[in-house]
């Protein structure tokens, strides 16, 4: 029944009726759970920074990079599962549905499961390689370690969340992030406050919160086992040939993609963090603040570019250009509002995170020309990748991610950086133009009129 309720959700027709209407309305379901999800992240280092300081703070920041080494994998591939679980939906097969989700149950825990021996093996050489400084090593292996023991928990939210919005449901996803970040916020002002945990108690606070969130999961996807044709019996957990070779082909251009811009920051960060805590602080922060406009960000751009494959599809493609110029000054608000209240008061924006006199002096002194790229960045990418991902082109979108991720970032932060000497700021201000490069690529796509040739894949369409 919950699945039947769902479909019409899925299969709305998206080429009807006002292009900025259409677009704002189909936003605002992954825009709410978007914005969970940054709250979830950011109450780590809010309370860190607040109770602890610099170090923990700086200390949080370096953590949340490692662990960017772990989750883009799982990301990926609960990403393709859910687009490919969505087709078999559509095409009612529930033979495959059973298998994919046994498929994915089995792949990504044992994933996991590798994911959580490796690191545990080889942190302090990550530590190391992202030069992490000797005041605050202590600091981050606690907050490493103790998050890498909930990679399981991490892993299997994904893949749960991923086959309960594949089956069409798309409300239990944000409430499981709503327990997730309620309880992760409580537990966090515990164990960093009157227990006086540190660092390690702000990772415990996820830890637990990825756990129960996970369980409450799995607990509903048992309940409607018979939906979802797969029975939790162990003899069940397995991989099916007949949808691993699909899920592969799509999951693993989706966690190169990810790999590309993750191990990129992680490069570009490693430099940066040579220039000690104030820097790791304001550089995490900065990051934060920017993911504070990404959540409107992405939801733009997967609703563009869920409208757009329709239009494409239904041979309208007039409404491309307007859903394209649409996205670019939607996301153009939020990016203006930061870009303004950082001009004129950052002390507002980067105190949430710090009070520390040197954190918000470097900002004042360095960082403000820097955000005002990385804003633009942000309301560049939507309209570029809503046009990309919905027309299909994963070429495209893989070399973007590659051009983006790689040549870009890493090859200007060096050269402003280390070659022209501009030290620290070399460094962010490479990494903030990089962010302008998918506009310039998908403005040409654009002019080109070659995406009008391309047919809209539906394993594009929800990325």
């Amino acid at each position: 029944m919950r699945t039947a309720r769902k479909e019409p959700q899925l299969i709305r027709d998206l080429t009807q009726g006002s292009v900025p209407g259409t677009l704002l309305r189909f936003s605002m379901p992954l825009f709410l759970s978007g914005l969970l999800q940054m709250v979830y992240n950011m109450v780590d280092m809010i309370v860190v920074g607040q109770m602890v300081g610099t170090r923990g703070l700086s200390a949080v920041s370096i953590g949340g990079e490692m662990l960017m080494l772990v989750t883009f994998i799982a990301m990926g591939f609960s990403n393709a599962g859910q687009i490919l679980l969505s087709r078999y939906v559509g095409e009612k097969r529930q033979d495959l549905i059973g298998e994919m989700v046994a498929t994915l149950f089995t792949l990504l825990l044992s994933l996991a499961v590798i994911i959580t021996g490796v690191f545990l093996l080889t942190y302090q050489q990550i530590m190391t390689w992202l030069n992490t400084p000797e005041s605050i090593w202590e600091y981050t292996k606690q907050y490493s370690i103790t998050c890498i023991w909930g990679a399981v928990f991490i892993y299997g939210y994904n893949l749960v969340s991923a086959i309960l919005r594949g089956m069409g449901d798309s409300k239990h996803p944000f409430i499981f992030i709503a327990i997730a970040s309620v309880l992760n916020l409580v537990l966090d002002l515990l164990f960093v406050g009157p227990l006086g945990m540190g660092p390690r108690g702000a990772a415990l606070a996820t830890v637990i919160g990825q756990a129960v969130s996970f369980l409450f999961a799995l607990s509903l996807l048992y309940r409607h086992r018979d939906q979802i044709h797969f029975d939790f019996k162990p003899s069940h957990f397995r991989i099916s040939r007949n949808v691993i070779r699909p899920l592969l082909s799509l999951g693993i251009p989706m966690v190169i993609q990810s790999a590309a811009i993750t191990f990129s920051m992680l490069f570009v960060n490693s430099y940066i963090n040579r220039y000690g805590e104030v820097s790791i602080a304001v550089t995490g922060i900065a990051r934060k603040l920017e993911n504070m406009i990404s959540i409107v960000a992405q939801a733009i751009s997967a609703a563009g570019g869920a409208m757009v494959s329709q239009a494409l599809g239904a041979k309208k493609t007039e409404r491309v250009p307007k859903i394209v110029g649409h996205a670019l000054w939607i996301v153009s608000i939020p990016s203006a509002v930061f870009a303004l209240i950082t001009l004129f008061r950052p002390e507002w924006l980067f105190g949430i995170f710090s009070q520390d006199p040197e954190v918000l002096q470097m900002v004042l002194e360095l960082y403000i020309p820097v955000a005002m790229i990385q804003y633009l960045g942000c309301a560049l990418r939507p309209p570029a990748f809503a046009l990309i991902n919905g027309s299909g082109n994963s070429r495209l979108n893989l070399a973007v991610a590659l051009l983006d991720g790689v040549a870009c970032r890493i090859g200007l932060s060096i050269l402003l950086g280390v070659v022209f000497s501009w030290g620290i700021t070399g460094f962010w201000y490479g990494n903030a133009i990089s962010g302008c490069v998918p506009f310039v690529i998908g403005l040409a796509y654009l002019l080109s009129g070659r995406w009008k040739r391309l047919k809209s894949e539906p394993s594009r369409t929800v990325k």
